[in-house]
């Protein structure tokens, strides 16, 4: 793998930090000589090591970080940080170079010690953050839309990519490794960004890759099943989202409270919230009504204290879509940008936004049917799309889909029911199959959807045919909904990650039957 910009995102003037200032302030011991050495950043990744960076040798469930100490030496490490058992496999390995020795496990000091070495510690933009099951990825999108439309250069971290300004740079994991995301903030710190919205899972919380973050106000919009196969039980991962509602993470909330998860988070929240509500007659401090929908998206009404109110439109269907502007909204109010700044930056209330791979039509409303592509891959997520859909279709929905491998498997049974009661016709395909046989998680599927009794149930294994078939069964006024692959661009198959584009092929597909020129 090459290094460079394909791992992390970096300051590309970084300011040079004297290591020796930095012992003092964290639990390390030294080995080696340090004196006029000075760092400009700091890596995980021994692949992605820069010169003048801290190289972080890891534990890892198979290998240890620092066993690759050497490799980082010769790409220009200036210094390693690792724990007593680190500090020995790297002299193993051959490392000359001088050793930070932490006195806890590295991965509890990685978030505050890079961002003393980037200098975002100091960091003075507005920082919002959003978790939840479903909808993360919209609702940051939609923040850096409406801080543009506010005047404010805007940034942001998501699980489809990371945005500087309007310089775009794809993106692996919902959250970076805290080392990353340092480095990220203070590309953006250069770039004059002023706004940044970050994509929180509760994976981060846990393995502290937001360390050396504290956000001006976070967000919750949904909870429901996802993850077990990490966090055993929906309570373990409940927790996770709650604890990002303290001071040691930020100053403020938002919380959708029409569920009994979000009133929970309302309730138990260690920071000042304001609640968001889009059911009648819920007790909350703002409401959100629907006033419109079509396919090609919703119109919406938000009211709030001391007569606030916005009128609205995102050119995405759903009701869950206006409730994630509404969410982006508050949290802008909330930080002290009013609405009607917001509101003067946009044509009629409406939110120009373009999500990669989150209901993302590829048929460009052509004359045939309409094709949507979405990351969607939870229970949840199913339900939400479907019963949005079966408000606005004009035909019959296909909807289409697999599930992951080598994860929580309880979810799959329930995916297969949600998608056979709302769809007409479900095809099930592979996904990312892992190391699991496909038919075997396939079978789970099918099972879940045999067993809801309503819809024309299929499989074909291969998702390059499947698209073909529901293109072949569609007619005009039919919705076809490609659930799963979102912005993905590889399939994982038994350790080997295979090149495949569900927006690419569907695209494909649509000019081969005439439906796209």
């Amino acid at each position: 793998m090459s290094t460079g910009d394909a791992l992390s995102i970096r300051p590309k003037h970084p300011s040079p930090i004297a290591l020796d200032s930095l012992t003092g302030r964290f639990p390390l011991s030294v080995v080696g000589e340090i004196a006029g050495i000075s760092a400009t950043g700091v890596s995980l990744d021994s692949r992605d090591v820069r010169a003048g960076d801290v190289y972080v040798g890891m534990p890892g469930a198979r290998r240890h970080g620092a066993e690759f100490a050497r490799q980082a030496s010769e790409l220009g490490a200036v210094a390693i940080l690792t724990d007593a058992a680190g500090a020995a496999l790297a002299a193993l390995a051959g490392s000359t170079l001088p050793v930070l020795v932490s006195e806890v496990h590295p991965r509890a000091i990685l978030g505050e010690f890079a961002s003393a070495v980037y200098g975002t510690d100091t960091f003075p933009a507005k920082l919002y953050g959003v978790t939840g099951t479903n909808g993360k990825t919209s609702v940051v999108y939609l923040l850096a839309e409406l801080l543009r439309a506010a005047g404010v250069v805007a940034g942001l971290s998501s699980t489809a990519e990371r945005r500087v300004g309007d310089e775009v740079i794809p993106s692996n994991l919902t959250s970076p490794e805290a080392s990353e995301l340092h480095g990220l903030l203070a590309r953006m710190g250069e770039a004059g960004v002023n706004g940044v919205a970050i994509e929180v899972s509760a994976q981060a919380v846990v393995r502290h890759r937001l360390d050396g973050v504290h956000f001006d106000v976070v967000a919750f919009n949904n909870f429901s099943q996802d993850h077990l196969d990490e966090f055993g039980d929906l309570e373990t991962y409940f927790a996770a989202k709650l604890q990002l509602f303290t001071p040691e993470y930020a100053k403020r909330g938002v919380v959708v409270v029409d569920s009994p998860h979000g009133q929970r988070i309302a309730h138990e929240s260690q920071i000042p919230v304001t609640r968001l509500a889009t059911e009648y007659g819920r007790e909350a401090d703002w409401h959100l009504a629907v006033t419109n929908q079509t396919l090609d998206g919703v119109s919406f009404v938000l009211q709030g204290p001391a007569g606030a109110n916005f009128r609205g439109r995102v050119p995405v269907f759903g009701r869950f879509m206006a409730e994630n502007a509404a969410l982006a909204l508050i949290m802008l109010h909330e930080s002290g940008i009013p609405l009607e700044q917001v509101s003067a930056g946009l044509e009629n209330g409406l939110i120009p936004v373009y999500i990669p791979g989150r209901l993302e039509e590829i048929s460009e409303q052509s004359d045939g049917p309409r094709f949507f592509v979405d990351y969607g891959h939870t229970p949840g997520s199913f339900e939400a799309m479907l019963d949005a859909l079966g408000e606005v279709a004009p035909g019959r929905i296909i909807f289409m889909f697999g599930a992951d491998g080598d994860r929580d498997t309880t979810k799959r049974e329930e995916m297969g029911r949600i998608a056979a009661s709302g769809a007409d016709t479900v095809i099930i395909c592979d996904y990312h199959p892992r190391s699991e046989p496909p038919e075997a998680i396939r079978a789970q599927l099918l099972a879940g959807a045999r067993s809801a009794g309503r819809a024309e149930v299929l499989e074909e294994a291969d998702p390059r045919l499947a698209i073909r078939l529901a293109i072949s069964l569609a007619e005009p006024g039919d919705v076809i909904l490609y659930a799963g692959p979102g912005h993905e661009d590889h399939q994982e198959v038994a350790g080997a990650f295979l090149p495949y584009s569900a927006r690419d092929e569907v695209r494909g597909a649509l000019r081969e039957a005439g439906l796209l020129p």
